[in-house]
């Protein structure tokens, strides 16, 4: 017996989700590169993973 699953919706879902987490993504980024109020702790969290992968670029070369 041969039966088929459809899971359209769970593909529409999903686009959803990974549209939404860019969204954010360029909403904290956004907040960091104009350093406004308040985006103090954002801009420092990226600022550390900027000079952490910095630094490891530079430990390699």
């Amino acid at each position: 017996m041969n039966t088929v699953k459809h899971e359209s919706g769970q593909a529409t879902t999903e686009y959803a989700l990974v549209l939404l987490a860019a969204a954010i993504i360029a909403l904290l980024v956004i907040a960091w590169a104009t350093n406004g109020e308040g985006a103090s702790r954002i801009g420092d969290m990226f600022n550390q993973v900027f000079d952490d992968i910095m630094g490891r670029a530079q430990s390699l070369g």
